[in-house]
């Protein structure tokens, strides 16, 4: 069956850096500060049993909540209810929800036919029973008829463990140690990917608690820049060569830092050339871009893919990992056989409640069109911000790759960091640190005007989003936007 894609119209990459570029040497543009103490004075008026809540919670979890993408400045709401475009707090309070899951839910929140479906799971199978199911061929058939890089596909609990499996299966089958990277992109949290995550060049700078050990064998090179690719994989070979070279596929992440069109089919061409694995990590790319995932749409086929966030609809254990034939043999379960091993586990990957959920959500991304839909709401979202921006002769910048948007207000992860030169490391940290404050900022006043953001940058579009809830959003856009001084 046809792909239908998000991306309708590919962005001018070198337009975006010019952009921001300029975005880091003009002054700093934030809220006038009586608006800004307004805005604060939102959650302390209207979100009182959430700031009780996050406060005791406090006292039994690290940081107050379980998961990085909660920790929303003045503090964390508590959400009680989820539905289509829209997220409902403790207090009542009702937002525009460009959340999304962290990006998993493409469908929308909580969409009924898949809830349906889990419910009549839960009332027959539960959710796990560590045996096989037949969910799990499912939708291992669906996605292996539609990724044109996945023969196989092994359901995991997470997009970390599926990088983690992909690493080890690089390195069995080249015999070789090496892995490359993007700088600035985020490939999980296992000891050996916690390098150079967000801002290029800062290597093992935020490995703390990580023996050097773990990170002896990642390097990371400049996004966009096939020439600084190609000159590491010419050194790595005289030394043992590469096992694989990993990269988000819209650029790094989550295409924050966008690369040209044709950018992964050098990739392509040069891991062919040096004898290295091509693994594209699309949790979130992954039925996001469309069915067949980002590779479909640039026409690159990896060696391996990595899978989550949506590959279970926003449903928990949601991971996995695909490839060739040739690679997957690897993880062929069970005890012995001719072929070494690579091993991974896990007691609730694949288990019946995720390998369904995940299920009927795709089958229902694709009957129903969702990626489009969801690109087409975020081209709707990009393009107003664009006027917004120009109308108020903002320095800001706006752009997409189709449900995925970014609006840069303070350009935080584009502060250039270079640890082989540490004097300068100081003055960077102090000028993130400023950035990182304006960003928060931003993002306090969009969920005080109602509008849920990832850290007040990053957006995820989804189908729910009509055009009046776009255009609804614009508005509440607007009004931070006039208050900018």
């Amino acid at each position: 069956m046809e792909s239908q894609y998000a991306i309708t119209n590919y962005h001018n990459v070198d337009d975006i850096y010019d952009k921001i570029d300029k975005l880091l040497t003009q002054p700093i543009r934030q809220v006038k500060r009586d608006k800004m103490d307004d805005y604060l004075k939102y959650f302390e008026i209207h979100c009182q049993q959430s700031k009780t809540t996050t406060s005791n919670a406090k006292q039994y979890i690290p940081g107050g909540v379980q998961h990085n993408l909660a920790f929303n400045y003045p503090f964390p709401l508590v959400f009680t209810k989820a539905e289509g475009a829209f997220l409902h707090d403790l207090d009542g309070n009702k937002y525009i929800d460009f959340l999304q899951a962290g990006g998993a839910t493409v469908l929308g929140s909580n969409y009924p036919l898949v809830k349906e479906k889990v419910i009549e799971l839960l009332d027959t199978c539960g959710p796990v029973t560590g045996l096989f199911h037949e969910y799990e061929m499912k939708i291992a058939e669906f996605i292996c008829k539609r990724f044109t890089g996945v023969d196989k596909f092994r359901m995991l609990g997470s997009g970390t463990e599926g990088v983690m499996a992909a690493i080890r299966i690089a390195r069995k089958a080249t015999g070789k140690k090496k892995i490359i990277k993007l700088g600035g992109a985020y490939h999980g949290w296992s000891d050996q990917m916690v390098y150079g995550i967000r801002i290029p060049g800062t290597r093992g700078f935020e490995a703390h608690g990580i023996p050097k050990s773990s990170i002896k064998h990642t390097q990371e090179v400049k996004p966009n820049c096939i020439n600084s690719l190609e000159k590491l994989l010419k050194i790595n070979k005289l030394q043992g060569g590469t096992a694989a070279v990993i990269v988000e596929p819209v650029g790094p992440e989550s295409g924050t830092r966008p690369v040209n069109f044709d950018y992964n089919q050098k990739i392509r061409s040069l891991c062919d050339k040096y004898g290295a694995l091509l693994i594209f990590d699309e949790v979130v790319t992954a039925f996001r871009i469309g069915v067949s995932g980002a590779q479909g749409y640039y026409n690159v086929i990896p060696d391996l893919t990595v899978f989550g966030k949506a590959v279970a609809g926003g449903y928990p254990s949601a991971g996995g990992i695909g490839g060739k034939d040739e690679f997957m043999a690897f993880l062929s379960a069970g005890i012995g056989g001719a072929k070494k091993k690579v091993m991974v586990g896990g007691t609730l990957a694949a288990n019946p409640l995720s390998s369904a959920a995940g299920y009927y959500s795709l089958t229902e991304i694709e009957k129903q069109n969702a990626c489009e839909k969801a690109g087409k709401a975020g081209d709707r979202l990009t393009k107003g911000l664009q006027l917004l921006i120009e109308k108020y002769n903002l320095p800001f910048v706006a752009y997409n790759q189709g449900s995925i948007c970014h609006l840069e207000t303070a350009g935080t992860m584009f502060v250039e960091v270079n640890v082989t030169k540490a004097w300068t490391i100081p003055s960077a940290l102090k000028e993130i640190k400023m950035r990182k404050k304006l960003m928060e900022e931003m993002g306090a006043a969009y969920m005080a005007e109602g509008i849920v953001t990832l850290a007040g940058s990053r957006m995820y579009t989804s189908m729910a989003d009509t055009d009046g809830v776009i255009d609804d959003a614009l508005n509440r856009f607007e009004r931070v936007f006039q208050n900018i001084e």
